[in-house]
């Protein structure tokens, strides 16, 4: 049963626990996954199938062996995305070969927007884009659902305006 919070998974610095993201992502993900993959199997298998003979038609073969990889691949994504509230920053953690941790410090805070796409408010997701000063540090946490994406807004903007008064 899906409670609208993500989950909590492990804990980061100053006993602030990590969360996860919602699984409505990664079924949007997938979705999309297998729409393009429809698409692009019916197009390698139809068109040289018709033209060239049915042999050729094997060719829808590749996009689907393809996406049977890429669902494997989007799950090991997902949940290699999480995010913890620190009480002077917030942490990003992402990556499966790559890790990559970023350190959002609270008082550098500029702009924090929630952004919400067709395909994302159709599955009840919205993003955190955080803009910080420096612009090789802008962060964003995407598929969170819109209720928690506010309230990090409202908590990351609050913090930021806390944090950047004595600047």
């Amino acid at each position: 049963m899906e409670t609208g919070i993500p989950e909590e998974t492990g804990v980061a610095g100053d006993g602030q626990a990590w969360r996860g993201l919602p699984p409505g992502l990664l079924r949007m993900r997938r979705l999309l996954l297998v729409m393009w993959t429809g698409v692009l199997a019916l197009l390698a298998g139809l068109l040289p199938g018709l033209l060239a003979g049915p042999a050729w038609a094997a060719f829808a073969l590749l996009p689907l062996a393809l996406a049977a990889w890429g669902w494997r691949l989007l799950g090991r994504n997902w949940r290699s995305w999480r995010y913890a509230e620190r009480a002077d920053d917030l942490l990003i953690s992402r990556g499966v070969l790559w890790r990559e941790q970023t350190v959002v410090p609270y008082g550098r805070m500029q702009l924090v927007e929630v952004t919400s796409g067709p395909v994302e408010r159709y599955f009840g997701l919205a993003s955190v884009q955080l803009h910080t000063a420096a612009a090789a540090t802008d962060a964003a946490i995407p598929g969170l659902h819109p209720a928690e994406a506010e309230r990090l807004r409202d908590r990351l903007t609050e913090l930021g305006q806390a944090r950047s008064a004595g600047l």
